[in-house]
């Protein structure tokens, strides 16, 4: 895989073998040097032809069709989230299409780009940012040079917390009690109306917000369009270049993935350990996306131990995906889930339960290791995970149930409860604060890149960012969503052009608009029609070729390799050459492995399937 340990382009990941694939291409040529083959010059009748152009045409689509159905959504999505699944379903010519006309669309945006474009972008962040943190710590003392540690929930959505459901011998149980501890605790700040704001980019738009405090593409992912040849003024960058930490993400899918491995680099990411630094070759270790949440956190340990502190690293969690699949061998027999007839959504919550249970081992490894105290862990779900057409099944959960967050039925179903299955949770865990709390403010995922900020003691004022600090003062009172709609404490409009505007508090559509209403309606619009105008402008047109702040080096993305062995030996030499001075958790321990400490209750690890890739030397 490129990158990773193999050969080939930036686009599409190659390998040696993948020679196989043009053989015969080859021997067609040597038979025709041989004068083993030759030309047939008699004309083909156009019937013929015409018979031989349909029976083609008739194979492309009954492909087409059937790619579709394994993957959906393979051009409009999948193209642009990973080039290797329409190479492989689609084959090498509708690759080249799609890559063809993607890369056309960005061009002719980035020739457009100019440096006044940029000045009036830099304006209305200006007249927008809101700055002044409001907390009740003194932030600046407590979490400078803490390490932090962002998990990313997958498709994990608000009504999961705290939520109790009804399995199939009539007991309630919780879906998530160790997440569900964390957000209750007096150590977290949760946030109860934070929403997903992410478009048809998905995941690799909730990275981008949280990266960079800017919004995702109205169509497409940013990452995969852009990522690779973006400037970027990104956190791992900041946090490297203002405060010394070093960086990675672990993540149990392939590199290439909305072109991460080219992103990650333009971020300035250290490191990025993918699925190359993970045992995948048992069926047992991995799901359709990758290894599997308990493997992905057991197994990243050689590698964070090596990492200098403080450290930014991202854990990109894969199980709770769709299809919302684990194995029997996964399931906690404690736990059972719920019978609404809809596979999906029953099992939904089979993943969400197994994620709890990684995070749970994760964290107490965390504690065992002493990381646990050093440490900032930021929590939160990416997107929505039951999909507009499951949610009325979904409602069967709901019903009767006041442990849920949401209340609607199948047959009340609307675009209000839609809008608020957005929700998603948003918890910043500080070991050692007794200051935590719930907090009802309305904020989204653009907002979590300069509120990290402020808390580390970074000052963000010279740099181009969209959100603003949760706990700020004065902040918006509203949540742009990326359809144009947005939601606010009194009004929830579903997207730019809904034709029905919902009472936030009732849920209720509003019959009739008063006149303060409608003016806070179309002022609102107004608002968020020209942030996502900035900040696709900004996007689109790489608008930060033209600024760098005072004391931020650009990031060049030739100064990084993610390869297996690159990245062990640059590690290893990075603990040699600092010597006493190394701060990883390896050279704290006397130079031995943390592994031990970690849980052997993992059904791969009992049965002794499961052997890290990499264990540093003792």
């Amino acid at each position: 895989m490129f990158g990773t340990g193999g050969i080939g382009a930036n686009s599409v990941p190659t390998n040696i073998w993948d020679i196989i694939y043009w053989a015969d291409l080859l021997v067609i040529v040597i038979l025709f040097i041989a004068k083993r083959l030759h030309f047939d010059k008699r004309p083909v009748g156009t019937k013929r032809a015409f018979t031989a152009f349909s029976f083609a045409l008739m194979l492309f689509a009954l492909n087409f069709w059937a790619a579709d159905i394994i993957k959906p959504q393979m051009i409009m999505r999948k193209a642009q989230s990973d080039k290797t699944y329409v190479v492989r379903y689609l084959g090498l010519g509708p690759w080249l299409l799609t890559d063809g006309y993607y890369t056309h669309v960005a061009n002719e945006q980035r020739a457009n780009a100019k440096l006044q474009t940029f000045q009036q972008v830099q304006n209305y962040i200006k007249k927008n940012r809101y700055l002044a943190p409001n907390v009740s710590f003194d932030q600046s003392k407590s979490l400078t040079k803490r390490n932090v540690i962002v998990i990313h929930l997958e498709s994990f959505q608000q009504f999961i917390i705290n939520l109790k459901i009804t399995g199939s011998d009539g007991q309630q149980r919780e879906v998530t009690p160790f997440l569900n501890s964390i957000y209750n605790s007096t150590e977290t700040y949760s946030f109860e109306n934070f929403y997903s704001q992410i478009g048809q980019g998905k995941t690799s738009d909730a990275e981008t917000m949280l990266e960079t405090s800017t919004f995702g593409l109205s169509s497409g992912s940013f990452l995969n369009t852009y990522g690779p040849t973006q400037t970027f003024q990104a956190m791992p960058a900041i946090l490297s270049q203002t405060q010394g930490y070093s960086s990675a993400v672990f993540h149990g899918n392939r590199g290439s993935f909305y072109n991460r491995i080219g992103t990650y680099k333009s971020m300035g990411y250290q490191n990025f350990f993918d699925q190359s630094f993970f045992d995948s070759n048992k069926n047992t270790r991995a799901n359709t996306y990758g290894i599997k949440d308990k493997l992905l956190f057991r197994d990243s340990v050689p590698y964070l131990e090596q990492l200098q502190q403080p450290f930014y690293v991202k854990y990109l969690t894969v199980s709770n995906h769709l299809p919302y699949t684990i194995g029997k061998e996964d399931e906690d027999p404690n736990f059972q889930t719920v019978n609404t007839g809809n596979k999906s959504v029953d099992n939904y919550f089979l993943t969400a339960h197994y994620l709890d249970q990684s995070i749970k081992q994760f964290y107490d490894y965390l504690k065992e290791s002493g990381l646990y105290d050093k440490s900032v862990i930021v929590l939160y779900g990416d997107h929505f995970g039951v999909s507009n057409e499951n949610s009325p099944d979904l409602a069967k959960v709901f019903n009767n149930n006041p442990t849920a967050s949401l209340n609607f039925t199948e047959d009340d179903y609307d675009s209000f409860d839609w809008t608020q299955l957005q929700k998603t949770p948003f918890m910043i865990n500080i070991p050692g604060n007794k200051e935590g709390k719930k907090i009802s403010t309305f904020t989204g995922e653009i907002d979590v890149m300069p509120t990290l900020e402020h808390l580390l003691g970074i000052d963000t004022s010279n740099y181009v960012q969209f959100g603003q600090d949760m706990f700020a003062s004065g902040r918006q009172n509203w949540v742009a969503l990326r359809n144009g709609g947005f939601i606010s404490p009194d009004i929830t409009l579903p997207s730019l052009n809904s034709k029905t505007i919902y009472d936030t508090r009732t849920g209720l559509p509003i019959a009739e608009l008063t006149e303060e209403q409608k003016k806070t309606v179309e002022e609102t619009k107004a608002k968020v029609t020209e942030l996502l105008k900035m900040s696709d402008e900004l996007n689109n047109q790489n608008l930060l070729q033209f600024y760098t702040p005072q004391g931020f080096k650009p990031v060049d993305s030739a100064d990084y390799n993610y390869s297996f062995a690159s990245t062990l030996k640059r590690l290893a030499e990075q603990q040699k050459s600092l010597g006493a001075g190394s701060t990883s958790l390896w050279s704290q321990r006397g130079d031995k492995t943390s592994l031990p400490l970690y849980t052997t209750d993992i059904p791969e690890v009992k049965n002794g399937e499961d052997v890290p890739i990499y264990t540093p030397k003792q």
